[in-house]
């Protein structure tokens, strides 16, 4: 890494942390803050969907799945898609009906401010936890970045003595990102989330290309010879219709798992459902999360092509580098594609190329603090003190727990450094584990009429229970989680409306 790769890494760093306080000039009250006074364009909230969803995990760790596996993975994302379609249908009409700030409002209207907050705490929790991860898989990165620099190991030993310099550097890359994070967003709200969200969205597509561009170049028989190679090792196989619930990645876990996880992420979470709040209308909610998932759909290629790539590179013409992937003979392949990056890209393409992983990993952290924020204001704080203190008073108090949970993220990402080793998982796990009790919830407030609010905080503590226990004791992969806990939820809940004598007709429709 040379001085131009620095240069590269520091503008777009100062850039996105200018262009937080340019957006600040024009914020008047939590309205503004939160949901952009509802005047962004659909195309601007679907590159936000496309940016937020697309983390480090995803620019770091698919590729690493195709290294070791194949395809399998577009299964979850033809999942994603069906996902996006059901939200369009259920969920995204109800979010205009009324000024909402965050999605558990609907909750709250529904079933009452008990399970509107108990909704709010569960998104609060899982999501500093999942971010958190996040933002250490960043900082593997970064940390990879500083140790390929001449002399930056010898320095980072002297900085804390008898401390392994990665461990060292690791910790300095949290910190980095993490703060530069929190300042922007504290900055800009969700305005600048958003738009810095589209430039971060074009800058890691372009960076992703150019990394396949290099790569198919080094390999000597190019476009040809990766198919041909990847295709005999079985790289390209999508589908694996194998029905044991234990193993992730088939066509049932994927297509299905994949559709309710999507269901609700996209659906019931505040990170996503705050964007279409930014749109003037349901159809541009709707024209954004459709074309979303064409986008990520390509994108998912793009990232899995890499990966094999990657295969036919280091396995025929760098073999001796694969080495330096494994710790206690297990293959660390979320470190393959930061490798390639650091010691085979050109002088200015490796600046690019990490500035595109930053950008993945900003876009979903600055989204997760700015809807944090927007849940814990106005789920917990605005109804404590009744919405009487000013708009001002509110917007100040908006940027401090940005701030916060910026804080509290940090903290998971350092004491994720000694948790931590297949990423993907860990994160994906995480916001399956309560995404689907909350989805429950909201399928008892659009399929019933008569369930009250005793019934529905029943349906979620079981449903966490039942969760609690499918996590701890039983080899189900994180794919079923989110059906699960649904189906959990929604039963537990309309049985005990029942025997709670909360009427006798329960499953009526709304009217």
């Amino acid at each position: 890494m040379n001085s131009l790769d620095l240069v590269i890494l520091v503008v777009y760093l100062a850039g996105t942390v200018l262009f937080g306080a340019w957006f600040s000039r024009s914020q008047r009250n939590v309205r503004d803050y939160f949901v952009s006074g509802q005047q962004v364009p659909w195309w601007a909230i679907m590159g936000s969907i496309v940016a937020t969803e697309t983390s480090t995990v995803t620019f770091i760790s698919v590729p690493g799945y195709a290294y070791s596996n194949n395809f399998t993975f577009m299964q979850l994302v033809i999942g994603y898609m069906i996902g996006r379609i059901v939200v369009t249908i259920l969920f995204v009409p109800s979010y205009f009906k009324g000024e909402l700030l965050t999605v558990y409002q609907l909750l709250g209207q529904r079933f009452g401010s008990s399970v509107r907050r108990l909704a709010s705490l569960l998104f609060l929790v899982t999501r500093s936890l999942a971010d958190g991860f996040r933002l250490f898989a960043t900082g593997l990165v970064l940390a990879a970045l500083l140790l390929a620099m001449p002399g930056m190991e010898a320095t980072a030993r002297g900085w804390v003595p008898g401390l392994n310099p990665t461990y060292t550097l690791l910790i300095i890359s949290v910190l980095v990102m993490g703060i530069a994070t929190i300042v922007y967003t504290y900055l800009g709200g969700m305005s600048a989330v958003i738009w810095t969200d589209v430039i971060q969205l074009v800058i890691y597509l372009v960076g992703a290309v150019v990394a396949a561009w290099v790569l198919i170049d080094r390999v000597p028989g190019g476009w040809n010879e990766i198919v041909a190679t990847g295709s005999a090792a079985g790289k390209f196989e999508w589908f694996n219709f194998s029905r044991d619930m234990t193993k992730s990645y088939t066509f049932w876990s994927g297509v299905v798992g994949g559709a309710f996880l999507t269901t609700a992420t996209h659906g019931t979470d505040q990170l996503m459902v705050q964007r279409y709040l930014c749109s003037s209308s349901t159809r541009q909610a709707r024209i954004a999360l459709l074309t979303s998932g064409v986008v990520i759909f390509v994108q998912f290629l793009l990232f899995l092509l890499i990966g094999v790539m990657l295969y036919v590179f280091y396995t025929g013409y760098a073999p001796g580098e694969i080495a330096s992937f494994t710790l206690n003979g297990r293959l660390q392949t979320d470190r393959i594609f930061p490798h390639f990056i650091v010691t085979h890209l050109p002088p200015g393409v490796v600046g690019l190329v990490i500035a595109a992983i930053f950008a993945a990993a900003m876009s979903t952290l600055a989204s997760s603090l700015n809807s944090s924020a927007a849940t814990a204001v106005g789920d917990f704080y605005m109804p404590m003190t009744g919405g009487n203190r000013g708009e001002g008073h509110y917007l100040n108090v908006s940027r401090l727990l940005t701030a916060f949970w910026g804080m509290i993220q940090i903290a998971v990402a350092l004491v994720a450094i000694n948790l931590s080793s297949r990423v993907v998982d860990e994160v994906l796990g995480i916001a399956s584990f309560t995404n689907g009790v909350i989805l429950g919830v909201f399928f008892l407030g659009t399929f019933t009429k008569r369930v009250r609010q005793g019934a529905a905080f029943v349906g979620i503590v079981v449903g966490a229970a039942v969760m609690l226990y499918v996590k701890l004791r039983t080899g189900i992969t994180w794919q079923w989680y989110v059906l699960i806990g649904s189906t959990t939820t929604f039963v537990v809940g309309l049985l005990s409306s029942l025997l709670l004598r909360e009427g006798r007709d329960a499953l009526a429709p709304d009217a």
